[in-house]
């Protein structure tokens, strides 16, 4: 019998969670889940620690325990001052707790990127490790009732569904572009470049995505995300007319992350009843993405 892929771990365990806890269960306490599943589950290789420890470079790590003793322990780095960072690092551990740790009896050491990046390219692991994370905390038919398929966004909007599911915005967003019917893209820039993005299905069927695979594209001058006006409310956004960022209007919402030290650009544009592409979409890194 072949083992559970990341998907199908999230979905168990969600419904075992629905069933223990009832629908309005959320956030997940991933430290809880990991050690009293794993201890059920998996008795004689448990997860016996979850910990915040010193991890210069890393975000989280799963680790083997020292010794000849049995078991698994589960930590983040304790300078990370977001909640949201720190869960989702957290859910990216017990994925490779349950996905991993027979083929990397070793454990894992894991980036921001490795957290951050969702997609396939990047890392098969790292990318299967992510789609677990983002099952497990933001499962889509809740999701789904928070913000419906079709319905237009802001920044604030998606934050509400990050406190919700205790993630951090990037996370939040990532997650409802999987889903969404509207065309739009999340941008990621520092110092002035696009250091990669993720659109939603129907903007990349209609063309609208970067080549950042060739090396970072500078942001429009005129953009919120590169004059970084304090003046404007960047959550709630910008509009700009065409030539701007696409050759149609667009809405840029901004916010400047000290989490990650870049800038995250959510870019929404209107519906259109047929997509008409001048040539076929060339995949960049997040285009890449597969379906969690």
């Amino acid at each position: 019998m072949s083992e559970p892929t990341a998907t199908r771990w999230a979905i168990d365990l969600s419904l075992l969670l629905n069933a223990v806890k009832g629908p309005e269960r959320f956030p997940v306490d991933i430290s809880e889940l990991a050690l009293e599943y794993s201890a059920t589950r998996y008795p004689d290789d448990p997860i016996l620690k979850v910990a915040g420890d010193d991890l210069p470079g890393f975000d989280g790590a799963l680790v083997k325990a020292r010794g000849r003793k049995a078991g698994w322990g589960i930590f983040y780095n304790n300078t990370l001052l977001s909640k949201g960072r720190v869960n989702f690092t957290l859910a990216h551990e017990l994925g490779h707790y349950l996905l991993h740790r027979q083929t990397h009896p070793t454990g894992f050491h894991c980036s921001s990127s490795d957290v951050v990046r969702w997609d396939s390219a990047y890392g098969q692991i790292e990318h299967q490790a992510n789609v677990f994370a983002a099952n497990i905390l933001m499962p889509l038919d809740d999701y789904r009732k928070q913000i419906t398929q079709g319905q237009r966004v802001d920044l604030e909007m998606i934050s509400a569904c990050a406190d919700r599911y205790r993630v951090s915005l990037i996370a939040a967003t990532l997650r409802w572009l999987h889903y969404t019917g509207r065309r739009a893209i999340l941008v990621c820039s520092r110092d002035g470049f696009i250091l990669w993005s993720k659109p939603s299905a129907s903007a990349l069927k209609s063309g609208i995505f970067f080549r950042t695979s060739k090396g970072p594209i500078e942001v429009p001058s005129v953009s919120h995300a590169a004059t970084q006006d304090l003046l404007i409310d960047g959550r709630v956004g910008v509009s700009h007319p065409a030539g701007v960022w696409f050759r149609e209007p667009v809405r840029e919402m901004t916010i400047f992350s000290e989490q990650y030290e870049f800038t995250i650009s959510l870019l929404t544009l209107e519906d259109l009843e047929r997509f008409e592409l001048d040539e076929d979409p060339v995949f960049d890194t997040y285009d890449k993405y597969i379906s969690m």
